[in-house]
């Protein structure tokens, strides 16, 4: 071997030993990074991490959303680029006139208490509802919105500075109207990248823009109806057509295609 060699070989272990050292370590005090995703190859979501979710078509997922979710045919969520993109398009597919994803962790990645950032650059235009968010790894079992739902992120386009943070619990839903949430301003989220974040422990769930808290939900101690958070939840994202919310001043056609970019989904945990 080749002085080259030696050198080259040398350099490659020290990075391996470092990158072995490093993994796990987080930018927040006393906190580990216990899953992520970079999107840092090329194709389809990595399928160990994200699975396509179909099943709600046919009910439009109980929105009356206006979208088609496709599978992995589909071509609505690619990686390239660095970036996660989930794209909506106009186009007629089973039924229905647009199409899009929604990809989720379930039974592949869920955890209790952590906290969550996702680095995103949202879509625009009136029709569009874009959401990063969770749900209770029970829901076969106890139903939505027993199993409890959190919002990190959900946009609607024909309100666009506008940021909502909600949660949905069994006494607290958006079918009852007491949903619990909070909206705060958002600059450039068409053009700029922002971090959309929640801080989940057993006492509270914050909801964080880049950093800085906008809504905190208490653990009120009462019972599961109102604090169902104290069991796994998993990941999702996607970007609605429509819908009761989204559709609510209509569709604009001529948005389409249209797209949200993901950077990167991290979760990080105590010590």
């Amino acid at each position: 071997m080749n002085s080259s060699d030696m050198y080259r070989t040398i350099l490659l272990s020290y990075l391996l030993i470092l990158s072995i050292c490093t993994w796990g370590q987080s930018e927040y005090s006393g906190e580990n990074l216990i899953w992520s995703d970079e999107f840092d190859g090329e194709g389809l979501p990595d399928s160990t991490k994200w699975s396509f979710e179909t099943k709600g078509n046919a009910y439009g997922w109980g929105n009356n959303e206006a979208q088609y979710y496709t599978n992995e045919t589909g071509g609505n969520a690619t990686v390239k680029d660095g970036m996660l993109h989930i794209t909506a398009r106009k186009q007629d597919w089973l039924g229905r006139k647009y199409t899009s994803a929604r990809l989720s962790t379930s039974h592949k990645f869920s955890f209790t208490y952590g906290r969550v950032d996702v680095r995103a650059k949202l879509p625009s235009g009136r029709g569009s509802w874009p959401a990063i968010w969770m749900l209770g790894q029970n829901i076969q079992a106890s139903k939505w919105p027993d199993c409890g739902e959190i919002d990190i992120m959900e946009h609607v386009g024909y309100d666009p500075g506008v940021l909502h943070g909600t949660v949905h619990t069994k006494a607290y839903n958006h079918v009852l109207g007491t949903q619990i949430g909070k909206t705060t301003l958002i600059p450039n989220p068409f053009s700029e990248f922002h971090i959309y974040s929640i801080d989940w422990t057993e006492e509270k769930i914050d909801f964080l823009l880049d950093n800085k808290v906008y809504h905190t939900f208490q653990n009120d101690r009462l019972t599961t109806a109102e604090w169902p958070f104290d069991s796994p939840e998993f990941l999702l994202l996607n970007v609605a057509v429509g819908g009761n919310w989204g559709g609510l001043k209509g569709i604009d056609d001529t948005i389409f295609p249209l797209t949200m970019l993901i950077d990167y989904v991290r979760v990080y945990q105590k010590k």
